[in-house]
């Protein structure tokens, strides 16, 4: 598939699209005895508002504007998280759809006096929606993927999102089955 084509697949066509270099971020953060939980290592609800906050800044550069989170997918935790740790969060575009964005996340650590490469010690899948000042959707440009890597990113977001949308309609299906026999939720 070429790049061109990549675009096109997801794309707004009047907007041009964006590199998926463009909009890339990472977010470093050392971690203290404030983001600590009850046993001793970092709380998953903190590195979980940093990979918000750094995905969050990868869609509102990527769509040139105000994005919000309608979607957290698969937030994996590998391995734990010290204090004394330098956690890198490390996002990008991965899929873009008329308004929506699927932002890929992944989470390093490494000791802040070591100089030890970093572990993965997470990962994350969110989708974004691009606003407008109302709170309205509005349209995103299309991400451009650049590299193998990220043709085979793109390609893994359209399966997640297909997945997804089937999962929903499942549930609906199911909700409107019991609700027509007479099961009250």
């Amino acid at each position: 598939m070429t790049d061109q084509a990549f675009a096109a697949d997801s794309a707004t066509p009047e907007i041009p699209g964006k590199p998926t270099a463009a909009s890339r971020t990472t977010l470093s953060h050392i971690m203290t005895h404030n983001d600590t939980n009850l046993l001793g290592t970092v709380h998953g609800g903190v590195i979980m508002k940093l990979v918000d906050d750094a995905a969050g800044a990868v869609a509102g550069r990527h769509s040139g504007g105000p994005a919000v989170t309608a979607s957290m997918d698969e937030m994996v935790f590998l391995e734990p998280v010290r204090v004394g740790d330098l956690v890198h969060v490390k996002a990008q575009v991965n899929w873009t759809g008329r308004t929506s964005m699927e932002v890929g996340v992944r989470v390093l650590a490494e000791r802040w006096n070591e100089s030890a490469p970093p572990t993965q010690v997470g990962s994350a899948y969110l989708v974004f929606a691009a606003v407008d000042a109302d709170g309205k959707p509005r349209p995103v440009p299309p991400v451009i993927p650049e590299t193998e890597r990220d043709k085979r990113r793109y390609q893994e977001a359209q399966i997640r999102r297909t997945h997804r949308l089937a999962r929903r309609r499942a549930i609906r299906e199911l909700r409107e089955k019991r609700a027509a026999e007479g099961f009250e939720d």
